[in-house]
């Protein structure tokens, strides 16, 4: 069965150490948009978001949320499947300004594979770097 464009991705939950600093890294550094920002400053929202386009955000919630996910997700120890890593596709311009972000803030890039296939086909290129709570983002551009 092939999925006919009827279902998108609508929200990732990132688990970090400190949603603040998570959030200051994925606005100031990866360029994204910040979502309950406020109410997550003023204690009306459990956990801030970042938008990473129209339909959907990831989530930045803080590991002391495990016990009461651990109750909906049936997860075990880690409230969910463990993931390899999230990949963020983008036009070449905006890839190489974000990483220029990336070596200026010194995060710490690895190359992937030459032309390694994803949801638009073949990439140009693609490289991987650990978020400040150790999450595994890749990067990349198609030609």
């Amino acid at each position: 069965m092939v999925a006919k464009g009827t279902m998108n991705i609508d929200h990732v939950v990132l688990w970090v150490e400190n949603p603040r600093l998570a959030l200051n890294f994925y606005v100031n550094i990866i360029g994204m948009c910040p979502v309950r920002q406020q109410e997550f400053e003023e204690g009306n929202a459990p956990f801030p978001s970042v938008r990473l386009n129209d339909s959907t955000i990831l989530d930045l919630m803080n590991r002391d949320m495990l016990p009461s996910v651990q109750k909906f997700t049936g997860g075990g120890d880690s409230g969910g499947a463990p993931i390899n890593h999230i990949c963020l596709s983008m036009n070449a311009e905006d890839y190489l300004a974000l990483r220029a972000r990336l070596i200026a803030h010194e995060t710490r890039l690895t190359a992937g594979d030459e032309r390694s296939f994803g949801a638009q086909g073949l990439a140009e290129c693609s490289e991987y770097f650990r978020d400040p709570d150790g999450n595994v983002i890749e990067i990349r551009h198609y030609a």
